[in-house]
């Protein structure tokens, strides 16, 4: 905005270089006009401002909502999943129930130390003792 304020202090300048009488018609017409435009430009400046200000407050009210929005979902989400402790970390591994019923064999695995922690055939007791490999153990014994 300093360009059109720039420009019109040129005019004011210009105005003042050529020596005009403020008292004939004319003097008093371009004078009063290159004050409408000083004016004008004080007023877009002003203007610009007030809308950059504006912007800035609108962009924190977004990320707010944003930050709010995904806390709710976050929430709302969390009720959608089953939760399962890794026998062999502790991490809590949260997986969708439609897998439960799912016609196809599926393993979910720990992120954190890739064991697995469900299977959803009958066969799986856990990750860590797996069905045959107990009774091994005790005829073994």
């Amino acid at each position: 905005m300093s360009d059109l304020k720039s420009k019109v202090a040129y005019l004011q300048g210009l105005s003042n270089g050529m020596e005009l009488d403020g008292n004939t018609k004319e003097g008093k017409l371009l004078n009063s006009i290159i004050n409408v435009l000083d004016d004008f430009a004080g007023t877009v400046s002003e203007l610009e401002d007030a809308q950059e200000q504006l912007e800035d407050y609108i962009e924190t009210i977004d990320d707010d909502l944003y930050a709010l929005e995904s806390d709710m979902n976050d929430e709302d989400n969390m009720d959608e999943y089953i939760e399962v402790d890794c026998p062999r970390c502790g991490e809590t591994v949260l997986f969708e129930p439609g897998i439960v019923e799912d016609e196809d064999v599926i393993e979910v695995t720990c992120p954190n130390c890739d064991e697995v922690v469900f299977v959803n055939d009958d066969t799986f007791e856990s990750a860590d003792e797996p069905e045959g490999m107990e009774n091994m153990v005790e005829e073994d014994l």
